[in-house]
């Protein structure tokens, strides 16, 4: 079995992947992790990022590719992989590694001295870390969103939408198997359920670049914002039980 499994959901990254998976392979080669495997789960690509990732695959077998049934939204591509994951902890990352995979060690060294199930990167804790800044509308908005995520969850988070987050096996599946949202408030989402679960998952400053090129639109903004009253409305009905 894997010491870490790394997730990454992958939507038309032909273009994007082949540096990304290079830029994997060489800290893996160059670092002491132990057993890695890398899943790319393709969510319902129209180019040839599948075709790419098992070519790649031929010549590092610890890289595969996941596939969803058709564009299911980013929530459902991490909970497919998640699930599908063996490492002992589970790294989803976003395809672009505006968080340097080389921060993993943070969130492994944060989970070690704290006996935590699940560690999540964090713009906010320290900003001079982010080299690459969105734009000022985006930032604000994400300022805003948080307000009203720790209004509405009660979560204590500074950065929920940070796409690098570390979760034990165990913690991991029995979140992610009750995740619902399919689309960028699974997040939220996922961090509601592990507190109702009464799982520890400390937030820890990382470097951060933002990467030209995002599949975040404004539709799928303002679904963020409704999906934290989804939030609510799933743990009302109970389905997070």
């Amino acid at each position: 079995m894997a010491f870490l499994s790394i997730v990454i959901p992958a939507y038309n990254e032909e273009n994007r992947l082949p540096a990304t998976l290079a830029r994997l392979m060489s800290y893996l080669e160059s670092t002491h992790l132990g057993e890695v495997e890398v899943l790319i789960v393709d969510d319902g690509s129209r180019d040839h990022t599948a075709a790419l990732v098992e070519d790649f695959g031929r010549l590092y077998p610890s890289v595969r590719v996941v596939r969803n049934p058709g564009n299911q939204g980013k929530g459902y591509a991490v909970r497919n992989g998640v699930m599908t994951a063996q490492g002992d902890w589970i790294l989803f990352s976003d395809a672009d590694l505006s968080a340097p995979i080389e921060e993993v060690e943070k969130l492994l060294a944060a989970v070690r001295e704290q006996n935590a199930d699940g560690a999540i990167g964090s713009r906010a804790l320290n900003r001079k870390l982010v080299s690459v800044h969105q734009s000022a509308f985006r930032e604000y908005s994400g300022r805003f969103f948080n307000l009203m995520m720790r209004l509405i969850t009660g979560l204590p988070y500074a950065d929920t939408q940070c796409g690098f987050k570390l979760f034990r096996r165990d913690a991991a599946h029995a979140v992610f198997q009750r995740v619902r949202i399919p689309g960028f408030g699974f997040d939220v989402e996922a961090l509601f359920v592990a507190q109702l679960l009464r799982y520890q998952i400390v937030e820890v400053p990382v470097r951060w670049a933002n990467a030209e090129g995002t599949k975040v639109t404004m539709l799928n903004g303002l679904q963020a914002f409704s999906d934290l009253l989804r939030v609510r409305l799933y743990q009302v009905r109970g389905h997070y039980d």
